[in-house]
C-alpha cells in the first residue's frame, strides 16, 4: 500500500440503500443551505450500516421529495468536522452526497480513499488471535482543507498496513460502516455510533489512474 510516490489524494463514496429519516437543515455555509439525513445500506450478513449525509439544498430541491423508506443512490466523499464542543465524538463523519439518483439495483457500499497515514498504524489481535489495525488517513480537500478519515483493516492487511510510517502514501478500497459502543460520562452509560471506513484492500495502480466510479 506504499507503492505510491507522489499521490494524488481522493475521496470516493458509491453507497445504494434506503432512507430512513427525512432530510432536515444542518447549516448554512455562504448562503448555501445543507441538510443532514440518514441512509441504511444492508450488508451481506444481514446487518445494516446507517450512515449520516448531508446533502446541499439544491442538490435536494433538483431532486425531489425524499420520504422515508425511498431507496437512494448517491456518490460522494466522505468527509470529517472536528468537534470542539464537549458533547459526543471529538471528529464527526459524514458522507457528503454530490449526485443522487433513485436506486435501480442491489445494496452498494463502496470508498476509494487515497491519502496520506497521520498516526501511527496501531495493531492489536481479538481474542481469538486475529489481527486488526486502526489508521487513521488523511485525504487533501480543495481551498488546503483535508479530511481525517478513521480506518480499520483486518488479517493480512492489517498486517501489511501496520507496517506503514507517519506520511506515508496509502490507497485503499473498504465501505463505510457504523457500529455502536457504550461511553461512560461522569458515572453515566450512554451509548454512541462510531463511524470508520473498513478496508477490504489496497488499491491497484491502474484503478488508481482508471477508477470505475
Amino acid at each position: 500500500m506504499d507503492n505510491l510516490h507522489q499521490p494524488m489524494h481522493f475521496n470516493r463514496v458509491q453507497l445504494c440503500g434506503q432512507t430512513i429519516t427525512e432530510p432536515e437543515l444542518s447549516h448554512t455555509n455562504h448562503g448555501e443551505e445543507f441538510f443532514r439525513f440518514f441512509l441504511s445500506v444492508p450488508r451481506l450478513s444481514g446487518q445494516c450500516d446507517t450512515l449520516p449525509v448531508i446533502a446541499p439544498g439544491r442538490l435536494l430541491e433538483s431532486y425531489g421529495p425524499l420520504p422515508v423508506g425511498s431507496p437512494l443512490a448517491l456518490v460522494g466523499q466522505l468527509r470529517s468536522f472536528n468537534n470542539k464542543s464537549d458533547i459526543g465524538p471529538r471528529l464527526i463523519l459524514s458522507v457528503f452526497a454530490q449526485e443522487l439518483s433513485q436506486a435501480q439495483g442491489p445494496a452498494a457500499n463502496r470508498i476509494q480513499l487515497c491519502g496520506t497515514v497521520c498516526k501511527e498504524p496501531a495493531l492489536r489481535h481479538t481474542p481469538l488471535g486475529r489481527e486488526i489495525c486502526d489508521v487513521i488517513l488523511a485525504v487533501n480537500r480543495r481551498y488546503g482543507r483535508a479530511d481525517y478519515l478513521p480506518c480499520i483493516a483486518w488479517g493480512a492487511v492489517a498486517e501489511q498496513s501496520a507496517h506503514l510510517r507517519v506520511g506515508s502514501p496509502m490507497a485503499l478500497e473498504g465501505r463505510v460502516q457504523s457500529r455502536t459502543y457504550t461511553k461512560t460520562i461522569a458515572g453515566q452509560s450512554e451509548e454512541r455510533t462510531a463511524y470508520e471506513v473498513s478496508i477490504m484492500r489496497p488499491l491497484t495502480p491502474r484503478e488508481l489512474l482508471f477508477p470505475d466510479f
